[in-house]
């Protein structure tokens, strides 16, 4: 009996926690209202079932007992109750998916009118790729992948040559303009997820994943990976912005387009093309640039820093410890950090460029110009 009470408390304390909870949905910024209500129908239908069942196993627990006088009573299978069973799960079951189905056949139809946009995913980073004048995406392919080509865009194609590029993990959108996105990955399963447009969707490695929605608000949401891709994952982070269309007009043509980035024709300094690779590559996601604690050493102040390395050596951060720790990195592990970072290929140019935005992450004291150091170079940003 003490069992069926506590049973009893559990389901109350239940159903009330989830009406109490603190953890509600984020509030709604997009066309995508009908997910707020399967997910409503869902919980309702779980719900439903749960109390049902769980009052079923009380009244067993209290009405079959053990009770003096009284002994079990074996019976062989009953044919009318299986059938009750089975009809009314089957009728729950679709009643949880049915709904669910058309809801997400509308979701990966996108309208006529919908703007094209790429999103890239790598560890731990997000990029993206919008359309040019043409309106049409360039061809990519995974052969074309290099350190300046992260798209893998075809060089041959001409519809590729004005698509703009955003190697950081911040996406501007425009109010009430429906976005068909077309998610890539080019290493492992990721998930682009922004609550607030109740969208979300993997990147499958080889394959073009796709949903569309209409951002309806203004503001700055919180773009996630939600799928575990490593060591890193808790960081891939980024940020989807939803201004108004003459707001999206001047950002969007502000940004470097395919054939400026192959061509080395931007107008960015050394330290700003190391900034955005370092975005782009996704170095910011394990190194910080504010001080705070991270994954691998953090760059502020990096640059000149005496660091203790894992077998008791010490060394001083230059120009080529920093290119070293890039292209070979497990030559030389710092104390304290795990050895978890991938080898990256980069250029020359690429490499001083980085070099050079660590080294300007240093105070001013510490980064006065060397005579041997990238800053005072003279080296072309891209080749």
């Amino acid at each position: 009996m003490l069992t069926a009470i506590i049973m009893t408390l559990l389901v109350i304390a239940s159903v009330v926690f989830h009406f109490l909870n603190p953890w509600q949905q984020t509030d709604l910024a997009s066309n995508w209202e009908s997910m707020d209500q399967i997910l409503s129908i869902t919980f309702l239908v779980c719900g439903l079932f749960f109390v049902a069942i769980m009052f079923f196993l009380i009244y067993c627990l209290v009405r079959y007992r053990h009770r003096e006088g009284h002994t079990a009573h074996y019976g062989s299978h009953n044919k009318k109750l299986e059938g009750w069973l089975i009809a009314v799960t089957s009728l729950g079951i679709c009643a949880l998916l049915a709904p669910g189905l058309v809801v997400y056949g509308q979701f990966v139809k996108p309208p006529d009118n919908a703007m094209n946009v790429e999103v890239l995913g790598q560890q731990w980073r997000w990029a993206f790729r919008f359309p040019g004048d043409d309106g049409l995406l360039g061809t990519t392919s995974v052969k074309h992948i290099g350190p300046k080509n992260q798209f893998g865009i075809n060089p041959s194609d001409p519809n590729g040559q004005d698509d703009r590029l955003i190697h950081t993990n911040e996406l501007r959108l425009p109010i009430d303009q429906p976005i068909n996105f077309l998610l890539r990955s080019i290493d492992v399963l990721h998930n682009f997820y922004v609550p607030q447009l109740r969208s979300k969707m993997d990147l499958i490695p080889g394959i073009v994943t796709s949903f569309w929605a209409t951002p309806t608000v203004i503001g700055r949401y919180e773009a996630l990976c939600a799928e575990l891709c490593g060591v890193g994952h808790y960081n891939m982070r980024g940020h989807l912005v939803v201004v108004t269309q003459a707001e999206f007009d001047t950002w969007l043509s502000e940004q470097s387009t395919f054939s400026e980035i192959m061509t080395g024709k931007t107008s960015d300094g050394l330290s700003d093309q190391g900034q955005q690779l370092a975005q782009n590559r996704g170095c910011i996601a394990c190194h910080s640039v504010d001080g705070s604690k991270s994954l691998g050493p953090g760059w502020l102040g990096l640059y000149g820093k005496t660091e203790t390395l894992a077998d008791g050596s010490t060394l001083s951060v230059d120009a080529s410890y920093i290119e070293e720790s890039i292209v070979n990195p497990s030559a030389k592990i710092v104390r304290d950090y795990p050895p978890v970072m991938v080898a990256y290929e980069f250029s020359e140019e690429q490499l001083a460029a980085i070099t050079a935005y660590i080294q300007s992450l240093t105070s001013e004291e510490s980064s006065a110009p060397q005579a041997d150091t990238p800053m005072n170079k003279n080296i072309t940003p891209q080749d």
